[in-house]
């Protein structure tokens, strides 16, 4: 077993990583029956999980990259098999979210329907957003009340979804229980919990995201503006003007016993932050916002990450918290506005050194520094594991050769690079026929 050093990589050697992280993400699938194949959230664990944070729908967006990145049809029926073991799971999955829950599963089936044809797929999408909307509550549907697993998630997906009532039904909450502040208007991310988050995953942003999003493809003006009250709260919590940009993860401040102040990546810091930027960007055409996304950019290229300055500071190679979420706006701004490649590599040569490959192929273990052993198991799926690596490793491998900037499926919380997608439907990551 090596673990690899790289500094500057070819786009040939990014490309044979991804192949390998590949390979170890499917030495893991489990046989479901009746075809299916699913995940488990570890290669440990004994039974799969549907969910798209860490479980079978997040493995297939990298699936379906792998299959337009290659042209191997392998990848298109190892995501046909994952979609038949979610079409069996999901009517009675007992969350509803986006990414803990149904709205993500569904949105991955209506995209595996669309992409491979499978119709049972498209079906069981309609039933499980029958059956989200079914368990509204008349405000909520859980305990969370943000992006990842409460309403603004479930209002993104139902949306690119195609189900446009179901998104404008879970957003209209937001403006009933706002909480005015001094700067403009935050909410409760969680029932009965004193602190307010402030980022994409569970704070204000991500709520401020989907306002926006949904908004602008309904033409929901109110959903709009009340997304940008929300974003002036958090822009008046900077702590890095006026060149970058900084907000704390919380005030009060959650568990300073085990999280810092200040986070980096896509869940709670600036290269989260900058996506909600661009997206009003895009929306508004006003120039306040492009120079704020710079400042996240600033921000995050000044901080010292990829590189791990303390214990703590920056232990994770994933999607949701670490150097892939990173590059994934790193590709974004190469896209779209023709920055220079440099810090993309320095990001990707980090991602090839925290690599483990082997005779089993490439995966990549995230760090807790105060267990021991540090090393946490690593994961197949998209938030921490490899699915979401890989996906960004070979949109960087097309980049480098000059070709689509594009995902194969794009989450609806990145905005589609302007470059792209020149309407405001297109920006906000829905396709027409799901906007109408």
């Amino acid at each position: 077993m090596t673990q690899t050093g790289a500094t500057g990589m070819t786009p040939d050697e990014v490309e044979e990583l991804a192949v390998d992280g590949l390979r170890w993400m499917l030495s893991g699938a489990r046989d479901t029956g009746g075809g299916g194949l699913g995940w488990p959230v570890r290669d440990s664990d004994d039974d799969v999980d549907p969910m798209f944070y860490n479980g079978t729908a997040g493995v297939v967006p990298v699936l379906l990259e792998a299959w337009r990145h290659f042209g191997d049809d392998t990848y298109a029926d190892r995501a046909l098999r994952a979609a038949r073991s979610l079409v069996d799971v999901v009517d009675e999955y007992p969350d509803d979210s986006l990414y803990f829950g149904r709205t993500g599963i569904a949105l991955v089936l209506r995209t595996v329907h669309r992409e491979l044809g499978y119709a049972d797929a498209d079906s069981a999408a309609g039933r499980a957003l029958d059956g989200v909307r079914s368990r509204f509550d008349g405000t909520r549907w859980g305990d969370l009340f943000e992006l990842m697993g409460g309403n603004a998630g479930i209002g993104l997906g139902a949306l690119a979804a195609g189900d446009a009532d179901l998104a404008v039904l879970a957003l209209e909450p937001y403006a009933r229980t706002a909480e005015t502040t001094a700067s403009g208007v935050t909410w409760e991310w969680r029932l009965g919990v004193a602190e307010r988050l402030h980022h994409m995953s569970h704070g204000t942003l991500g709520i401020a995201y989907a306002l926006a999003a949904v908004g602008s493809a309904t033409g929901r003006t109110d959903f709009v503006e009340l997304g940008q009250a929300a974003v002036a709260d958090v822009v008046a919590r900077d702590e890095d003007g006026p060149d970058g940009f900084l907000a704390p993860h919380s005030d009060p401040q959650r568990r300073p016993d085990l999280i810092e102040r200040h986070s980096y990546g896509w869940c709670h810091g600036p290269a989260g932050d900058a996506h909600v930027f661009r997206l009003l960007r895009d929306l508004t055409a006003d120039p306040a916002w492009a120079a704020l996304a710079e400042r996240c950019w600033h921000t995050v290229t000044h901080s010292g990450l990829p590189e791990r300055l303390r214990p703590g500071f920056w232990d994770n190679n994933a999607r949701c918290c670490g150097t892939a979420g990173v590059l994934a706006l790193a590709c974004d701004r190469i896209a779209e506005q023709g920055d220079s490649p440099d810090f993309a590599r320095v990001l990707v040569a980090d991602i090839a050194a925290h690599s483990v490959r082997d005779a089993d192929g490439a995966r990549w273990s995230n760090v807790e520094y105060r267990n021991t052993p540090s090393d946490l198991e690593p994961e197949p799926g998209w938030a921490q594991g490899n699915a979401g690596i890989v996906r960004e490793l070979l949109r960087h491998v097309r980049i480098g050769r000059g070709g689509d900037p594009a995902y194969a499926f794009t989450w609806p919380d990145q905005p589609v690079p302007r470059a792209q997608a020149t309407d405001p439907i297109r920006a906000a990551g829905v396709d027409g026929d799901a906007a109408s």
